[in-house]
Formats: C-alpha cells, sequence, structure tokens
C-alpha cells in the first residue's frame, strides 16, 4: 500500500518510532516540559483536596487512630456527595472488584481449557468507564462555561474611554473561567448647572467565585449601566444601586463590595463612594500616600441607607489605584498575603511608567509573589494616572 502524501514528505526521524512516540507525548502534554507538569499537578491537587477537604468538620482528638480513620471516612463521603447515585453505585462496585481479590475460574464440560475472570480487571474497568462519564461531563459544562466566559468579555469594557487629563488601564484575572469582579468606565452627559462631561469609575467585587457571582455580576452591571443613562446625581445613583442589590442579595447573603467614583475632568476633581470595597490607593507626585475610605456599607447589606462622600483632587503626577481583595490576598506557599504595602512598593517604584505598564509589573508581582499556588480569588486592578 502506497503511504500517503502527507507522510512521504515527513522527515525520517519523525517516521521513526521514537519520533512517532514524541510527537504523542507532545500531544499529550501540550508541549509542557517535565517540571511545568508536576507545578501544574501540584496546582491542581491543591485545588481539589480544598474543594472536598473544606466540607471536613473538625476531627475528634482523643484518638491519633480513631482521628485518622474518621478523617478517611469523612473525605470519602465528601467525594461520594458529588456524584449522582448511579456512579455512587459504580464507583462502590468498582472498588470493592479491586480490592476483592479473587479469580473466577469456569471449566467446559467437553474439554479441559479453564476460562478465568480476574475482578480487579474487571473493577478497573468499571473505574476507566465511570471516569469516562465525568469527563463527558466536564467537557460539557466546559463548553458552557467558555460560553459565559465570552458573553462576560463582551460585558467588560475593552479598553478605557479616552478621558481628558487621565490615563486609565485596567485587567482582571479569574480564579475560575468567569468571574464576580466588575470594572468599567463609563462617560455622563452634563447635567445640572455644569456643561462639563463627567465620568463614573467603578470596580467592584461580588462575594463568592464562578457562576453564582458572575450572574450577579452581569445583574449589576445591566443596573448601573441603566441608572448611569439616567440624570441622576452621584450619590442617588449610588444609593439606588444599594437598593436594587439588596433586592437580589438573598437578604445581604450575595453582598457587593464596591467603589464608585464620578471624575470631572475640568476641575481634576473626583467624587467618591466607598461600599465597603478595599480602600483605593491614592499616591501623590510626591509620593504622599492617602486612603479613598468614605463611604459605608457594601452593596446589598441593607437598604435606604446613605453613604457619606468623600472628594480628592487629581494633579498631574497622581496615581489611583483601584483593586479588589484578589490582589492584596493572594497568598503564596507560605500563606503569606502579598498585602497593600507591596503594592504600594511597586506604585513607588513604576511611578514614571504608564498605567499600561504600571499594571502589567503589578500582575507579574502579584504572579511571582504566588508562584504554584493556585490562585483563590478573582484579581482585578484599574489603574488612574493624572496627565
Amino acid at each position: 500500500m502506497a503511504s500517503s502524501p502527507q507522510r512521504a514528505n515527513e522527515p525520517a526521524e519523525h517516521r521513526s518510532p521514537i519520533g512517532r512516540l514524541h510527537r504523542f507525548w507532545q500531544r499529550v502534554t501540550d508541549g509542557l516540559e517535565l517540571n511545568e507538569l508536576w507545578n501544574q499537578f501540584r496546582v491542581e491537587a491543591r485545588t481539589s483536596y480544598r474543594l472536598y477537604s473544606r466540607e471536613i468538620d473538625a476531627a475528634p482528638k482523643d484518638d491519633v487512630k480513631r482521628r485518622r480513620l474518621w478523617w478517611v471516612k469523612q473525605f470519602f463521603w465528601s467525594i461520594m456527595e458529588k456524584l449522582s447515585p448511579v456512579r455512587r453505585v459504580l464507583l462502590l462496585l468498582a472498588l470493592f472488584l479491586i480490592i476483592y481479590r479473587t479469580e473466577l475460574t469456569f471449566s467446559i464440560k467437553h474439554g479441559t481449557q479453564l476460562v478465568g475472570f480476574d475482578l480487579r480487571l474487571w473493577g478497573g474497568l468499571l473505574m476507566f468507564f465511570l471516569l469516562i462519564l465525568e469527563i463527558a461531563d466536564r467537557v460539557v459544562m466546559k463548553r458552557d462555561l467558555q460560553i459565559a466566559r465570552e458573553i462576560q468579555t463582551w460585558l467588560l469594557p475593552a479598553k478605557a474611554p479616552e478621558v481628558p487629563g487621565v490615563e486609565i488601564a485596567f485587567d482582571t484575572r479569574p480564579a475560575n473561567t468567569v468571574a464576580g469582579d466588575y470594572y468599567d468606565v463609563i462617560p455622563r452627559a452634563a447635567s445640572g448647572d455644569s456643561a462639563d462631561p463627567k465620568y463614573l469609575i467603578a470596580v467592584a467585587d461580588v462575594v463568592g467565585k464562578s457562576i453564582p457571582a458572575a450572574l450577579l455580576m452581569a445583574s449589576l452591571q445591566t443596573s448601573l449601566k441603566i441608572l448611569t443613562a439616567t440624570p441622576a446625581p452621584f450619590e442617588r445613583l449610588v444609593c439606588a444601586m444599594n437598593d436594587y442589590a439588596c433586592s437580589n442579595s438573598q437578604g445581604g447573603l450575595r453582598f457587593t463590595t464596591a467603589f464608585f467614583a464620578e471624575y470631572e475632568p475640568a476641575a481634576r476633581a473626583l467624587t467618591y463612594i466607598n461600599a465597603g470595597h478595599n480602600w483605593p490607593i491614592l499616591r501623590g507626585k510626591s509620593g504622599r500616600i492617602a486612603y479613598l475610605d468614605r463611604g459605608g456599607l457594601p452593596l446589598g447589606v441593607e437598604p435606604r441607607i446613605a453613604y457619606e462622600m468623600g472628594t480628592a483632587v487629581m494633579e498631574a503626577g497622581d496615581w489611583l489605584a483601584i483593586f479588589t481583595d484578589g490582589v492584596v490576598e493572594a497568598a503564596n506557599e507560605q500563606a503569606t498575603e502579598y498585602g497593600v504595602d507591596r503594592l504600594i512598593a511597586v506604585l513607588n517604584a513604576g511611578a514614571d511608567s504608564s498605567p499600561a505598564e504600571m499594571l502589567r509589573g503589578i500582575m507579574a508581582d502579584v504572579g511571582a509573589f504566588v508562584g504554584n499556588q493556585p490562585q483563590q480569588d478573582d484579581i482585578t486592578c484599574l489603574l488612574m494616572k493624572a496627565v
């Protein structure tokens, strides 16, 4: 049989058994090196362990042996309860066949041939079948999550609008496929006695992660877009956002921390309300640090409350860093958090750079600090520099 033109054009080393084995390994590993595979395994193992172990209560302290058996039992049930009933039965049957080391042998009447069945082999095949079922669910869910991720990407701004007198950059790094962080810079029409346009700056963090947080974030974003299009004063806009969040917060369980600011380029004036969010850092050109902490409770905790407003003026060379807690609470292998002081150090070191360059530096520094630890929360940062 003649070989295909594609295989005929391949180098000889690619057609050899070693070459085919190399291509197979590259396809399996996506070209990752062994150390990269090991680091990825460590991250995924830690993430999976935390998923199962976080539902386990404190073990009894009276007996070490009893405590270990208790922990194994709790961990086993934590895994079992995440499977459907029929898959629990399949898992138990597979474990029984693997552990029960017996070979069933049958003889044929008209002959001396014996036919044996190793139960461990069938247990392994059953376990493989169960794995295939779980992978099928994961593929479907991953496809749906990817679609949700694309929709969320459409909802978030791709780039900041041109704002007179300032440069703006923002970025987000979800802990999962979809995130509960939100950021935006929205132009507002001139209203009242002022004919100058204003810009609403928003950074929010919905409690929780993944799909529930992403759904609530999308709902809050829609509400904010609608309210921003009205001529309502800034304080009334934030109060309306809180009232809306309270109607969808399950009695305060699904609250949202948020920072809202209204920037007026003509006066370089910033009016802000901090709704339970991490205090944004205002770094003056001289290096002086101030925190924007005026405001009140997170959105969705208590309806019909009044928020305290704060003000600031951004002179040329001043920096404003707004971030979610995923930045400063990112932890390394020693369980040490990144912290505000380290973020300020990065701001000081790159004070002469552009917001885009500074943002890349912050994200890279957080990544280097965390190392191989799995990301526990969504990371979002918005930087604004007066020019």
